[in-house]
């Protein structure tokens, strides 16, 4: 829909100068190039049966093995800083806000992107921040991998290929918007280790685990696999 905006756009551009002779850049809106940055997983929610029914069918085609050494793990290895992978001209982690935030306020741009300001109802502990950009503000809001990136090192993803590693680090299916004081206690901790402090989004965490590691076929260990059946199944 942005391509075919921006396409448009150009269009009427090249018809005004051609028909009228005399147009300037001037007389032209440059809010007709913008568009809301957007990305293909909605806002977290409190979710419902029918997925949390889902998410248990696929929970039993992941495999169930021990934990491999961490070793040779660094960030680096999912790339260096957060990429565009959907190729919409913002970073992964600018998607995420503006997905998970209400109220946004975009810096000022041919393409609504950087997030300025907005309001996240945090889905991990249920209470509400006020969000601000800027070196002392920012990291309230954090962006956690829902299934760490360590934790998939160690349950497949040294096997994957860097570019696999990559998507993995910025599909929007494995990021959520988070507290953080929560993404820094939650760490690289599976589900039988951690879990939301708001009760009544654990299903909903743990089936989205249950979506990315099956998408990516990164196993499970047996207590992590145990713990997210038990929590599933008292969902339905």
């Amino acid at each position: 829909m942005r391509l075919l905006r921006r396409t448009l756009s150009i269009a009427l551009l090249a018809s005004t100068l051609a028909l009228g002779g005399c147009a300037s850049l001037g007389s032209i809106e440059f809010s007709d190039f913008q568009a809301e940055s957007t990305t293909p997983v909605t806002a977290p929610t409190l979710g419902n049966p029918e997925e949390f029914t889902s998410s248990l069918k696929q929970l039993e085609t992941i495999r169930i093995k021990g934990r491999a050494p961490k070793t040779g793990y660094t960030r680096d290895q999912f790339g260096k800083g957060w990429k565009d992978p959907d190729r919409n001209g913002c970073d992964a982690r600018n998607d995420v806000l503006a997905r998970d935030l209400v109220n946004v306020v975009f810096k000022q741009a041919r393409v609504n992107c950087v997030v300025l300001s907005g309001v996240f109802h945090d889905p991990y502990t249920g209470e509400s921040i006020d969000f601000q950009r800027g070196q002392t503000t920012s990291s309230k809001v954090q962006i956690d991998h829902v299934v760490a990136l360590s934790d998939a090192w160690q349950k497949g993803a040294q096997k994957w290929d860097p570019q696999t590693r990559l998507e993995f680090a910025n599909d929007p299916l494995n990021l959520m918007a988070s507290d953080g004081s929560a993404n820094a206690s939650k760490g690289d901790k599976d589900a039988a280790t951690w879990l939301p402090p708001n009760k009544q989004f654990r299903c909903a965490y743990v089936s989205r685990q249950t979506q990315v590691k099956a998408k990516y076929d990164a196993w499970m260990t047996n207590a992590e696999h145990a713990a997210i059946s038990t929590i599933l199944k008292s969902c339905l």
